[in-house]
């Protein structure tokens, strides 16, 4: 049973998504998440840490990423100087594990799982991120993703970085809501999105002609963000050459906005979904829309985090501050990085 949205509150309040709780619904994911607006007044006395440490150095001769510097396994990496890709020295999946025995009770089941990992060092220097990177270097790590994805695509079903032979619990979800959405609409799910917040803004934090980044109706994550192409395109690989530099420049507007919200090197996941390949690639995937999801923990400074906890774990994802005030500060947040910025007399 779906919740329902009631239009006033207890004691004939009218709702406002700002002040009052309520659910969100995430058709990626075809779950709800429960946004609690108005914990946002109570006063803070969770985890306080350090800021992480600034003075990261250039080169590091301990640093096993860094140019010439020797990995755990003896390998030592060339004196690269741009965007590096290796084999994971230690991966979770490799190409020629054997397959597991037969199940011999449905509770117990197990499945083939073979791939391959690498390792991708976007720049040499171990003090440079990618919002302080020039757009060229940004552009080689887009040509460096997409050069992956179709390398490894063409074999595997699956790639992020990682390659599987099997499509992973998100991708499957994604799939699956995806197809049913065109299927129902005539449309794809995440192009129709794109379109109404476009149109709407109010969640909208940096937009270009092809490109644009919201914090989704449904985030989860404080300020979480989804990137989304305004055209239709199912994969990586498929992006034109200016569709790859006006990606470079807004996903450096809008980790210049991150790391401007708390002064402080942002912490993320990020990673693309796109249509899946290997033998899908002889398939029909329209369904599918290419977008990058950003993860960031961060919640009220450098110092505070949100964690996945209690109730996250055991009924479903929650949030306090709601997206579109999560939107509204990224998106006033200046687009000069402050690290750059002129020191004041």
């Amino acid at each position: 049973m779906e919740p329902s949205l009631a239009g006033a509150a207890e004691g004939g309040d009218r709702f406002r998504a700002s002040e009052h709780q309520h659910v969100r619904y995430n058709p990626l994911r075809d779950d709800w998440v429960l946004v609690s607006a108005h914990r946002v007044k109570r006063p803070w006395q969770g985890q306080l840490e350090k800021p992480p440490p600034e003075d990261v150095p250039r080169w590091d001769p301990k640093n096993p990423l860094c140019p010439g510097a020797t990995r755990a396994n003896g390998e030592v990496n060339p004196k690269y100087e741009g965007t590096f890709v290796f084999p994971n020295d230690f991966p979770a999946l490799q190409p020629d594990a054997p397959e597991p025995d037969d199940n011999d009770h449905p509770l117990f089941r197990a499945a083939p799982a073979r791939g391959v990992c690498k390792v991708m060092c976007f720049h040499p220097w171990s003090d440079l991120t990618l919002p302080l990177m020039s757009l060229p270097e940004i552009r080689a790590v887009v040509d460096a993703w997409a050069e992956l994805a179709k390398e490894l695509g063409a074999s595997y079903p699956w790639v992020q970085v990682w390659a599987s032979s099997f499509l992973p619990n998100e991708a499957s979800l994604e799939d699956r809501s995806q197809r049913q959405h065109l299927s129902q609409h005539g449309v794809p799910m995440l192009l129709e999105y794109a379109e109404q917040e476009a149109r709407r803004k109010e969640r909208l934090v940096v937009e270009n002609a092809d490109w644009l980044v919201v914090v989704p109706y449904w985030a989860t994550w404080p300020y979480e963000t989804l990137l989304l192409p305004r055209r239709h395109v199912c994969r990586l690989q498929d992006l034109s050459d200016s569709e790859k530099d006006s990606l470079a420049s807004i996903m450096q507007r809008l980790l210049i906005k991150y790391d401007n919200l708390f002064e402080v090197s942002f912490p993320y996941s990020m990673g693309w979904h796109g249509a899946p390949t290997g033998s899908y690639l002889e398939e029909d995937c329209k369904h599918w829309q290419l977008h990058a999801h950003y993860y960031p923990p961060l919640l009220r400074s450098a110092t505070v985090r949100k964690f996945m906890v209690g109730y996250e774990m055991l009924a479903q994802a929650q949030r306090d501050l709601t997206p579109e005030q999560a939107a509204e500060r990224l998106r006033s947040l200046p687009e000069v990085h402050y690290k750059k910025r002129p020191e004041e007399v």
